[in-house]
């Protein structure tokens, strides 16, 4: 056989092992804190809201999530909306949700001011097959004026810089 022949026969088998590679290779997952971004804002002097974007392709437990507040308590249990009900693997018949998740906390005592620290523990899955572990997420914000206009919201992990901004 030819050099040039067998040359470019073992380079396509090569390209052939690469590619068979890639199509078994295992998903590549998003960090937690990426997959399930947590930022919470004050509405008003009494109220803060938090909130969960969620990756496409990921998802949080309903049953799994909890919030408290410092140094100040909640008023009341969280109202959540109505999630997504879904047959899991890992937990039987659970509800879930998808893409945005926002939940008011009513808070008792509180005055306009005050820094509060809202934590968050929550776990979640990826479509994948793959669930994390328990996460637990803090976020500080300060509680406006009577009247005043609410505060920006505040992330618990700030988005990544690119070269570029």
């Amino acid at each position: 056989m030819n050099f040039r022949i067998t040359r470019a026969l073992a380079f396509a088998a090569v390209l052939v092992a690469l590619s068979s590679n890639r199509a078994t290779a295992e998903p590549k997952l998003l960090e937690p804190e990426r997959a399930f971004a947590y930022s919470v804002q004050a509405v008003d002097a009494k109220t803060v809201e938090a909130r969960f974007a969620i990756a496409s392709g990921y998802y949080l437990y309903r049953e799994k999530l909890k919030f408290t507040v410092e140094p100040v308590a909640l008023a009341s249990a969280p109202a959540f909306p109505p999630g997504a009900l879904k047959d899991d693997e890992f937990f039987g018949n659970v509800e879930t949700y998808r893409g945005q998740l926002a939940v008011r906390l009513p808070l008792d005592g509180a005055l306009p001011g005050l820094k509060v620290t809202v934590r968050a523990e929550s776990q979640g899955c990826a479509d994948a097959g793959v669930c994390y572990p328990p996460q637990v997420q803090h976020v500080t914000v300060v509680l406006p004026a009577p009247g005043g206009r609410p505060g920006a919201p505040v992330a618990a992990t700030p988005a990544k810089k690119s070269w570029f901004n």
